[in-house]
């Protein structure tokens, strides 16, 4: 296509804003579906774990067509620890369309992915999404879109941005906040006017940056980028430069950066000598396969595309996130955009328990290190670091989210292993130790704002914000250490009847805060192997809150419940009655058990402490301490 007819933009914006609702009505009112056909909500969360969650994950393309013009949609994930997946695609897009609640306002996400965009230079359109809600404040939350804008130092033509207000479940959006729209109309007319046509020169050598990895079982590997100069063609040979936003491992003794490398294919080398390519950088030949642009939700091959389109390139062996395809005669890399450093670690362990290798498939160290290696390829946010133990890797992520839909992911595809409690990452700047901090935003009822400030106050956060809304909800500001947060969503739900929400996001490293109390309460530690049994959770249920029921496999130094005091304690949760032929005083007496509590991973991430392991298998979660005395 002419890149007049192109647009290429990003649709950005806080958990749960409706960003991928909104791409549903775009798609559904570009005629991507014929007419009848039945259509599941949130068409672009194909992932198991984000229908279950109700959440975005992973960046998708899509594209759809008005009025001749393509529009290529990338919906990006809205959580914090997903950001890896914002920054990636920033330099695939022109504009952004930044979702904001109608109510809620801007929240601490919304800075981040905001600041993301300004920093790339993209044309915001700003969207104020849910106009159907009881006690919007549209023009409010324009006044603090705008003071965002400012505090991240927007320019004055980012300053100068398009307001379209919205109901992405109704598929309608207006201009003016007291109208109701008819259907997506003003939503499309606004892009093609405001968002600029991809800039480019077709007749200059290739390049495209390599911003997403796709997996097709007949092709293999594809790589997503937009075409920044010059145009592409099926089986074509090609330059592959590796660049710096691929997958990074880091060798025991800390060689941080070492490049994760695959078995290259192709045909040789390009030249050496040409301007933007480091000597000794390893830079191949290979020729394409298959060229492929999105139409709605399918890859539709052609034989050519040119600048402003974002292709799918198949064919292309070991290429990565980060890497560039040039011209063979002249490959000039692309600069890819920076990503933010890690903020927590996490152990991946082999499995040692006594249950090791009942229900995984995958259970031994090779297997472990070949899935964390290829996970790098594709998540850009995640470093593996190998440690003097073949057995053990130290992985750092974004977030203790981020890490746990990692391990969600491998459990589900086969995987057993055993992790540790997730740990900040701290860095030493002119001798002071410096650790991260978080923005936290809690929302809570005006009746629990005491009890949040004294839960926070002992975990070191500073309040900087306290804003009443007209529903008598609270909206509390705090900075926070990161190690602050691990535990603290249950303790919140508990103090305040499950009313409170919390959001936080990454926001600076700060000097050393100081301890933080680790948990208050011990563990119920199974004395024995065997099979659990009522005569046993009965007694042991009075000295804490069970995590297991009767008739369930435990190993000694596993963990059954939580202790109702500060230390350990082993339970005998195996014991039997003793059987005799004397009547019991109590022996018609039934035994009553209170319903153990099941702990999601999440859960269990926070639950755990120092000395203790997460054991994770297909079908199982369990405690354990790591050496039973």
């Amino acid at each position: 296509m002419d890149r007049e007819f192109i647009r290429d933009l990003a649709i950005i914006a806080h958990v749960d804003h409706g960003k991928t609702t909104l791409v549903d009505g775009m798609l559904k009112q570009s005629g991507v579906f014929r007419q009848g056909q039945v259509v599941e909500e949130r068409i672009l969360d194909r992932n198991d774990l984000e229908r279950e969650r109700g959440i975005t994950i992973m960046s998708k393309n899509t594209a759809v067509f008005y009025k001749g013009y393509r529009l290529n949609i990338v919906d990006t994930p809205g959580h914090v620890d997903f950001g890896g997946e914002v920054e990636r695609i920033v330099q695939m897009v022109d504009g952004a369309l930044l979702l904001v609640d109608a109510f809620e306002g801007p929240m601490p996400q919304t800075r981040f992915v905001l600041r993301k965009a300004m920093e790339a230079g993209l044309t915001p359109i700003v969207v104020i999404n849910k106009m159907d809600r009881p006690n919007v404040r549209p023009a409010e939350v324009l006044d603090e879109v705008l003071e965002l804008f400012i505090e991240l130092g927007a320019s004055d033509e980012q300053l100068d941005f398009p307001v379209v207000y919205t109901v992405a479940t109704r598929g309608i959006a207006s201009l003016d906040p007291d109208m109701e729209g008819q259907d997506l109309t003003p939503l499309f007319e606004t892009i093609i006017r405001h968002i600029p046509a991809p800039r480019g020169d077709a007749s200059a050598p290739l390049q495209i940056g390599v911003a997403m990895i796709d997996y097709d079982p007949y092709v293999g590997r594809q790589a997503i980028g937009r075409i920044l100069n010059g145009r592409i063609r099926a089986k074509q040979t090609v330059a592959v430069i590796p660049g710096a936003g691929g997958a990074t491992v880091s060798g025991v003794g800390g060689a941080t950066g070492a490049r994760v490398t695959t078995t290259p294919g192709g045909a040789g080398e390009a030249r050496k000598d040409a301007p933007g390519v480091d000597s000794g950088a390893p830079v191949r030949l290979q020729r394409t396969a298959e060229i492929h642009v999105f139409n709605g939700l399918k890859k539709v091959p052609v034989e050519e595309a040119g600048v402003g389109e974002i292709v799918v390139v198949s064919g292309l062996e070991g290429i990565n996130v980060g890497d560039t395809i040039a011209d063979p005669d002249d490959p000039v890399p692309v600069q890819f955009v920076k990503i933010d450093e890690p903020t927590v670690s996490m152990s991946f362990i082999v499995n040692k328990s006594p249950f090791a290798g009942r229900e995984g498939e995958y259970v031994t160290s090779r297997h472990l290190r070949q899935r964390l290696l290829r996970e790098l390829e594709s998540n850009v946010s995640l470093r593996v670091e190998e440690t003097g133990s073949p057995d053990e890797f130290v992985v750092y992520g974004r977030g203790e989210l981020h890490l746990s839909i990692l391990i969600e992911t491998m459990r589900r595809e086969g995987y057993e292993f055993e992790v540790s409690r997730p740990h900040v990452v701290t860095k030493e700047i002119d001798g002071v130790k410096y650790e991260p901090v978080e923005e936290l935003l809690v929302d809570v009822p005006g009746d629990y704002v005491g009890v949040v400030m004294e839960r926070l106050g002992q975990r070191r956060a500073e309040l900087v914000n306290m804003n009443n809304r007209p529903d008598g909800h609270v909206h509390l500001t705090f900075y926070i250490p990161t190690r602050g947060i691990f535990g603290l969503r249950s303790e919140l739900l508990t103090d305040t009847k499950g009313l409170a929400i919390m959001y936080h996001t990454f926001h600076h490293y700060a000097p050393w805060g100081g301890d933080i109390p680790a948990r208050t309460r011990g563990a119920l530690v199974a004395f024995e192997t065997g099979e659990t049994t009522a005569y046993g959770l009965e007694n042991a249920q009075e000295r804490g809150e069970l995590f297991v029921g009767p008739g369930v496999e435990v190993y000694r130094g596993m963990i059954v419940g939580e202790n109702a005091r500060a230390d350990d304690i082993m339970v005998n949760v195996c014991k039997k009655k003793r059987l005799t032929n004397m009547r019991s005083s109590t022996a018609d007496i039934a035994v009553k058990l209170t319903p153990p509590r099941q702990l999601s991973l999440e859960q269990c991430l926070e639950f755990i402490a120092d000395d203790e392991l997460l054991e994770v298998t297909p079908k199982s979660l369990r405690m354990r301490k790591r050496e039973v005395r």
